[in-house]
């Protein structure tokens, strides 16, 4: 038997392996979101010139830069830049950064599951949860590096909420701290839709063990400290929103009354890789999965017969009552019914597409899913029927969705193609410029891109310029002085310096704007955070500190 379950294990690690294979094929494939490539490369650019956290990308924005990962959450690119500056090319790290955050979802669904369901039971959950077909609809489909990033570690939140409430180790404050944390740095909208049910199942485990006051607040702590950790992040996003024009994604094509999901959809709709429209025909399929749901039906059968028999756990009650409520709510945040809880919970827009609530819904169902084991084998009179039942659920939950998992075709690219400055400047741009600041007058050619400062008025002669994302230098001669316009896109941690001097400059709609003295002269325009971004780096380190304090002090009174 212990030779059996090592197979066991060794033969679910494979099938864990099936939905990446896509990403080892040579050269690249079409997303929705195919910048990437581009923001793992950006982002390493801003790394290896002392920039940290990284807020500013250069290249981006038209050759003006952006603020893009002070607002877009930046955890995944974080990763895939420690590849790219290791010495890797940007396109493979970025396949690393994709594999990464797949691989990771199934052994923090399998933790959590196996906590309640046992090891068969979360290894079941684990491959339902890696398998759901939304789950290949955000890699190989809309590739949402972000929002499956953030669905990786979901799990594990609520898997040390659990363990917490069990045993107040401290080593699950630590996880689930973290654990938060990273949803919040991977996707700041999943970290927005997830955080009402975490704080429903921590209120639902304190009255579940009548808890003190004190003990549910310590129950709370692990998300109170991921807030913490990720202040550096979600804070300025938050506060310096209004700097850009990214308010603009909310309505117009991306408006969540044209894209509810029909009930048949969550069915069947066919597999496709074009976009979400208005209507019950779109281009993508939502899905919730037929085996995930037929598997979730039979683990209510198989649960209201438990309970009927009194086999029954008190934890498991409530954990499974839990899931199937979470289930059904989110599934019905997706359909039209819902639509007047949008129109009265004004924040709820910026979700953009009801149909995102099918990861949190692929959550609850794959949980529900590793059930049916746990119960079969409740009820099964020999253990090797449960073995055989289990091995036949792997066989049919990765048999059957596999075929979710493929790239819809290949093209022969390389990480130049991703990286040359037409791709930054031009293709890039014109996918993702919602970080750029309002009004701004944006190219309407490459050609129009300026790739040198430009004297707008006077006699200046342009000696030397030089730049990097963190600082523009320029040196110049004027017998009377003059104007010139440093292609930057105007945000407030950008400073100027004459000489080493406080120096002013004007923001215009195409660049900051500097009238310069006459004689000779260098320019700097460098990068320096905002008091609100300096507070909030100093948050998170207070964060980090205080919880390695909180363990400390708890470890000796233990």
């Amino acid at each position: 038997m212990k030779y059996l379950k090592y197979l066991l294990s060794l033969l679910v690690l494979l099938f864990f392996l099936i939905p990446v294979l896509p990403l080892f094929h040579s050269g690249f494939f079409p997303i929705h979101d195919n910048t990437q490539v581009q923001r793992v490369f950006e982002m390493t650019k801003s790394l290896s010139f002392g920039m940290f956290p990284v807020r500013w990308v250069s290249d981006l924005g038209f050759g003006y830069g952006y603020p893009i990962f002070n607002f877009y959450a930046p955890l995944a690119y974080y990763f895939g830049s420690l590849f790219n500056l290791s010495g890797l090319d940007p396109l493979l790290s970025t396949k690393i950064m994709m594999f990464v955050g797949i691989f990771i979802s199934g052994f923090s669904m399998y933790f959590l599951g196996k906590e309640v369901w046992g090891k068969m039971g979360g290894a079941i959950s684990g491959l339902l949860y890696t398998f759901a077909p939304y789950h290949a609809v955000d890699i190989y489909v809309r590739g949402d590096v972000a929002e499956f990033w953030a669905y990786a570690f979901i799990p594990l939140v609520f898997y040390s909420l659990l363990k917490l409430n069990k045993t107040n180790k401290l080593r699950y404050l630590l996880l689930g701290a973290f654990s938060f944390s990273f949803v919040v740095l991977s996707h700041n909208l999943t970290a927005l839709m997830v955080t009402p049910f975490i704080f429903i199942f921590w209120l639902f485990l304190s009255l579940m063990n009548k808890r003190s006051i004190k003990k549910s607040l310590f129950l709370l702590t692990p998300l109170v400290f991921g807030l913490l950790i990720s202040a550096f992040y979600w804070l300025p996003a938050l506060s310096e929103m209004n700097f850009t024009n990214v308010i603009s994604q909310v309505g117009g094509g991306a408006d969540y009354r044209d894209h509810f999901v029909c009930l048949n959809q969550l069915w069947a709709s066919p597999w496709g890789f074009g976009g979400s429209v208005k209507g019950c025909v779109d281009g993508v399929s939502f899905m919730i999965g037929k085996l995930h749901i037929l598997l979730s039906l039979a683990g209510i059968v198989l649960f209201v017969f438990a309970f009927i028999l009194r086999k029954k756990e008190k934890e498991k009650i409530f954990v499974f009552l839990f899931s199937l409520s979470g289930l059904l709510l989110t599934v019905l945040l997706t359909l039209d019914v819902s639509k007047p809880v949008w129109d009265l919970i004004k924040p709820m827009g910026f979700f953009q597409y009801p149909w995102r609530f099918l990861l949190l819904a692929s959550f609850f169902i794959s949980f529900i899913g590793g059930s049916v084991v746990y119960y079969f084998d409740l009820f099964a009179k020999k253990k090797l029927f449960t073995v055989l039942f289990f091995i036949s659920l792997i066989l049919a939950v990765s048999g059957f969705n596999s075929k979710y998992f493929f790239a819809q075709t290949y093209t022969n690219v390389s990480s130049k193609d991703f990286t040359n400055s037409h791709s930054l400047k031009w293709v890039t741009s014109n996918v993702t410029n919602e970080y750029m600041p309002k009004g701004f007058s944006k190219p309407t050619s490459f050609d129009q891109i300026p790739n040198a400062v430009s004297v707008r008025q006077g006699d200046v002669n342009i000696i030397s310029e030089s730049s990097t994302p963190r600082k523009y230098i320029v040196s110049y001669e004027s017998q009377d002085g003059g104007k010139i316009r440093v292609p930057i896109a105007y945000f407030p941690f950008w400073k100027a310096e004459l000489d080493g001097n406080k120096f002013g400059y004007s923001v215009t709609s195409s660049g900051i704007s500097v009238m310069l003295p006459k004689g000779s002269h260098t320019l700097t325009l460098y990068y320096s955070q905002t008091l609100t971004e300096i507070l909030a780096n100093i948050i998170s380190v207070c964060g980090i500190l205080a919880l390695i304090i909180v363990i400390i002090f708890r470890r000796k009174a233990i």
